[in-house]
């Protein structure tokens, strides 16, 4: 039901305006807050949603979620936290496969569908929001090979900027990812590049 109300809404969108909103992702990789704003307000980005399933940085503190949110709400950026429902190392030992996060599982577990429900919402209203994470590629994260794997199915159009602050389609992030091999059965699944656990 909330699929087919989401297909039509994004038709009634497209009438109206033939560009969209999309889910814009990024990383922040070895860029500085300021770089990361610069980039933000390009895109008129409103809302940040961290998608670390720990939102802290040893090695850039200033990236830890305190810190990070001061930053952002200075410049008129709202920070939103939800690596708990969409993060890439999620709590739930059923979500592992060998040590790696198996985005299969994670994709059918209610935390993870709660946290797309809630990316739904933002699109169908149409607010300019961008997931981050740390991974500057977003070949090498979750963003693309889980989150941006399922909004692309359920048609709502996902956005990368990457870490030279191009705007890439999904669709030529998993062509870098997969060096344009198509699946054997016609769809990409893809795991954690770590072991976790």
């Amino acid at each position: 039901m909330l699929f087919c109300g989401i297909v039509w809404y994004y038709l009634f969108i497209m009438e109206k305006s033939s560009t969209p909103i999309p889910i814009y992702t990024i990383g922040y990789g070895s860029r500085s807050i300021t770089e990361l704003i610069e980039v933000l307000h390009q895109h008129e980005i409103a809302y940040l949603i961290d998608v670390r399933s720990a939102p802290y940085s040893r090695y850039k503190p200033e990236f830890s979620k305190a810190p990070l949110a001061n930053a952002l709400e200075q410049h008129g950026i709202r920070y939103v936290f939800m690596g708990d429902t969409i993060g890439g190392r999620p709590d739930d030992e059923a979500c592992y496969t060998n040590g790696k996060v198996d985005y299969e599982k994670v994709k059918a577990a209610a935390f993870y569908q709660r946290g797309i429900e809630r990316l739904h919402t933002a699109f169908l209203q149409q607010q300019s929001v961008v997931l981050m994470c740390s991974e500057g590629k977003p070949e090498e994260c979750h963003r693309c090979k889980l989150i941006g794997a399922t909004l692309t199915k359920q048609n709502i159009p996902v956005i990368h900027i990457d870490e030279n602050g191009e705007q890439v389609t999904q669709e030529k992030v998993v062509e870098r990812l997969t060096g344009g091999q198509l699946s054997m059965f016609g769809e990409d699944t893809f795991h954690s590049r770590k072991k976790y656990s």
